[in-house]
This record gives C-alpha cells, structure tokens and sequence, in this order.
C-alpha cells in the first residue's frame, strides 16, 4: 500500500540478502525471454548495430541486447547459466564493481537496477569508468518516492528517484538524458501487487508457473511500442522511466 516510505539507510549486505534471496529463486524457475520481444528492441537493435562493444549490467532472463557479442554481469549464478547455455557471454559481478576494463563500450543497458542498490553515487561512477566518450546509455529507474509500496520493499528497492534528482545525478559522472519514455510492466493495482507478493512468498513454486505461462506472456503482448520525447519530460503521474544518455567525460567529475 502507498504511505510507506524508501529506507535508502539499508546497508549494502542486506540488499545483496534481499537481491539475491528473491532474484535468484526467481530466475532458477523462469524461462530466458529473448530481447526481441521487448518493446525496447526496436532502438536497441539499431544501436546494438553500430556499437560491436555492448555491456548490459543485471538482465537476469530479460535481457534487452542481443545475446551473441554483448557481455552480460549478473550477480545471479542461475541466470548466468541459463544465459551462457543460449551462447551468451555471462560474467558474475555486481554494478557497483563491475570486473571490465575503463572505457571498454559503447553501449550499456541497465535495466532496473540502480534502485537496488546503496550506493548509487558508486554505480553510477562504475559505469561512467567503462564507458568509452560518445557511449550510449540505457538506463529505467522507478520515480515518485511518495509512490513507494511494500512490493519496492519486497523486491529488494530502496528508493525510488524524484524526476529531477536522477538527471542531476546522471549529469554528475558525464551521462546527459537526451531522450525519455514511460517504460515498465507492473500492474496499476495494488490488490494484484500484494496478492502476487503472497505467492511468491507462500506458494513460490504454483506463483512461477503462472507468471511463466499467463501473465508473462500476456505482459509482452499487450506492450506499447515506446513513445520517446526530448529529455526528461512530463514525470507527472509516471512510475518508471527509461532514459536514453550519451556519455560525455568531464575533467574533473565530482563523485562522493
């Protein structure tokens, strides 16, 4: 329910307990969806075509690059292998300390993971450093901290971003929103929201088969193709948006 609050006070070590408790179990009873059924692709196909060197940071199954010739960091082992078993070239790691080289790509996805983590300054400085100049980022994130609900809580979220916050902080380590749009699959209401979190929490395995099989499935279906607009935009009423950055490196970057 609304009128909770974001905890950005978790330690580290208990989102990684949190991450790793429900993303793991999740991804061993789920099936890799392939990028071409997102509604991401369309764009991502096209600079995926111009960018050889690609890193996508915590696809899980969802990944949003193409498998063959992008580096995939995960933290979950389960997917990881499910990943290399479809060809992919998965790495174990974390955004925080990704185990890449400087300035090594030219297109990085990450996709619903800046909220998860404490340290956000620290990912954001990660993924500015293996960055090459001119770098393309896709990067969602949830908004509206005053939108907060126990599921952020129950998928291992500590904060959600006001509008203006996540660009300023993008614009800290080099990243510019050049594009935007309303992303994301979560239902509007909060009675399927509690009533999937209890299934996931009591009947885990009966939960997976139909979200596997039904509403998987029908999320995918009933996507809108993305409407990108310049910048950030109108956030008004929005729960999580995607931003399309370029990388620009800046001497002297302030990082805390």
């Amino acid at each position: 329910m609304p009128g909770t609050r974001p905890n950005e006070n978790r330690s580290e070590s208990e989102l990684i307990r949190t991450n790793r408790g429900f993303y793991e179990s999740l991804w061993a009873q789920a099936k890799l969806i392939g990028p071409e059924r997102f509604n991401t692709w369309p764009l991502l196909r096209e600079l995926a075509d111009a960018a050889p060197r690609r890193l996508e940071v915590a696809p899980g199954l969802r990944p949003r690059l193409p498998l063959d010739g992008t580096c995939f960091v995960d933290l979950s082992h389960a997917a990881l292998q499910r990943l290399r078993e479809h060809g992919a070239n998965g790495v174990h790691g974390m955004i925080g300390a990704l185990p890449c080289m400087d300035a090594s790509f030219d297109l990085i996805c990450a996709f619903d993971i800046l909220e998860h983590v404490a340290d956000d300054h620290n990912a954001l400085a990660e993924l500015s450093r293996v960055a090459a100049p001119g770098a393309k980022l896709l990067l969602s994130v949830p908004l509206h901290p005053e939108a907060w609900t126990a599921f952020d809580d129950f998928v291992g979220h500590c904060r959600r971003y006001e509008p203006d916050r996540i660009v300023a902080r993008l614009a800290r380590y080099g990243f510019t929103v050049e594009h935007s749009a309303v992303y994301g699959m979560q239902p509007k209401s909060s009675r399927l929201l509690d009533l999937g979190q209890w299934y996931l929490t009591h009947r885990r395995e009966r939960a997976m088969w139909w979200y596997n099989r039904v509403f998987m499935p029908i999320g995918l279906y009933f996507q809108k193709p993305l409407k990108w607009r310049a910048g950030l935009g109108d956030a008004r009423g929005v729960d999580e948006v995607l931003l399309h950055c370029r990388y620009r490196p800046a001497s002297g970057q302030v990082t805390d």
